[in-house]
């Protein structure tokens, strides 16, 4: 649809940025802080690995004052369980404590939004010995863990997160690192761990209500819309399939309190349904978010399954993501996205589809709190970084943004990823999407200076005019 007039940014959007504890802060085993499975898990030794990050732990004064300059009205990030409750349960590290009331008084004083999330990937390495989430334990630690971090934080924090891409954890738990062994949880495994999941999210998320009335939580889901291969049916179906099971299913739990019928047949049918509790479906209903955040980078596209293995691919340029099913769906290109240098597909005009489509479903704001586009970004030796293709990326995506708005999508703001360099999960620092470049390499830490990229100027100005300088 092409809209006669233009539908401006609201007044109050939250144009942000996004980071995660793991990612950014480094500090791994200082002052307190237990190991997470992110620390103890296998990850290629030929990047940069998380003991030091990109130092945001013993520099964040610095860096959220980069981010008052910038102009951010909000700022996503991470608290890390390890740093709070290093045994997971029991006792809080008053060090941990004393470090994220030094970021959000910080932020505060500065006029931007701190959006915290709950958990990022980096369950206690504790708890994973005991079982992590196919452990009914872990419900409880994570409920105590989030109370703790209300009673502590709740007088600062006005926008909660719970679990950060609970889908990316459970169909491609490789995502992450494998375990020591190198061997991934059974799918079995993986859906009960989803259960207990969302078992626990919707506790916090009543907890949170409670506690702080005047908060809002919601979950953050990495979402997108997919495109069958061709006008086949058969095609059809199978988006249908994957654009359910990898999006739809995850949401519809943490909003709606039930499982979605498409995703249960498909658990039942293959021997894959969680074992449930007396009492878990209504305690799945207690669950009521606030918003729906959304991590979007890229599209995908279906073909129908021929039901063999060879349904089953890797991701271009990631190995550790399989695409494919047999019996479900199978990956296919499309002539008509582009694509990075690491082969994601980028589709601008995807985020606003996706933004349509998961307002229509569930009539809650959302907020986006990752969009973003990895590259090998240069310093020259003038000092500067010229990361165009970054700002042209962003552009576009905020076009489609403003667009949603005119569909009526009341999106809350904008977090792309990330605000600063950090590492990149699988290339490290080879594949950055910050703001601000940090001066350090995979293995060599150099002088980890911060230093104003192109887009940092950029963003700056998009923020200052509220969207109307693009």
């Amino acid at each position: 649809m092409i809209y006669q007039q233009p539908s401006p940014f609201p007044a109050g959007f939250l144009w942000g940025a996004s980071t995660s504890a793991y990612q950014v802060e480094g500090a791994w085993n200082e002052d307190g802080k237990s190991a997470s499975v992110i620390d103890m898990y296998q990850h290629s030794a030929d990047t940069a690995d998380f003991t030091v990050a990109s130092d945001h732990y013993h520099r964040c004064i610095e860096d959220v004052r980069l981010f008052a300059e910038l102009g951010l009205k909000a700022y996503r990030f991470s608290i890390a369980w390890t740093r709070i409750i290093p045994g997971g349960t029991g006792e809080v590290n008053p060090a941990g404590v004393a470090f994220y009331r030094r970021l959000i008084d910080e932020l505060n004083r500065h006029g931007i939004e701190p959006i915290a999330t709950l958990y990022h990937f980096d369950l206690p390495w504790c708890l994973q010995q005991q079982g992590g989430w196919e452990n009914r334990a872990t419900i409880d630690a994570f409920v105590d863990y989030a109370r703790t971090l209300f009673s502590l934080f709740g007088d600062s924090v006005r926008h909660w997160l719970t679990i950060n891409e609970q889908n990316t954890l459970i169909l491609h738990p490789g995502a992450v690192g494998l375990p020591p062994g190198g061997v991934p949880p059974t799918a079995k495994s993986l859906w009960q761990q989803n259960h207990h999941m969302m078992l626990a999210q919707a506790q916090v998320m009543a907890l949170c209500h409670r506690m702080l009335p005047a908060a809002k939580i919601g979950p953050a889901i990495n979402t997108t819309s997919m495109y069958p291969e061709h006008c086949k049916p058969e095609d059809a179906i199978a988006a249908h399939n994957w654009e359910t099971l990898r999006g739809w299913s995850f949401l519809d739990l943490a909003v709606h309190g039930r499982y979605n019928m498409l995703h249960w047949r498909y658990l039942t049918d293959r021997g894959l349904a969680p074992d449930m509790a007396e009492g878990d479906a209504a305690i799945l209903l207690q669950g009521k978010p606030d918003y729906v955040a959304i991590n979007y980078y890229s599209t995908a596209t279906i073909a129908a399954s021929r039901g063999d293995a060879s349904d089953v691919s890797a991701r271009a340029g990631d190995q550790q993501i399989m695409l494919g099913e047999p019996g479900v769906y199978r990956a296919a290109e499309n002539p008509f996205v582009g694509k990075t240098r690491y082969g994601w597909v980028v589709d601008p005009v995807g985020l606003r589809l996706t933004l349509r489509k998961t307002y229509e479903r569930y009539h809650l704001p959302i907020l986006i709190t990752e969009n973003g586009i990895g590259a090998p970004d240069e310093l020259q030796a003038d000092g500067t970084i010229a990361d165009d293709y970054r700002i042209d990326f962003l552009r576009q995506h905020i076009q489609q943004v403003q667009l949603a708005l005119a569909d009526g999508v009341p999106v809350m703001g904008y977090c792309p990823w990330s605000a600063i360099d950090v590492v990149s999960t699988h290339q490290g620092y080879g594949k950055r999407y910050g703001f601000v470049y940090v001066n350090r390499g995979e293995h060599d830490l150099k002088d980890l200076r911060r230093i104003r990229k192109q887009s940092f100027g950029w963003y700056q100005r998009v923020i200052a005019s509220n969207g109307q300088t693009l």
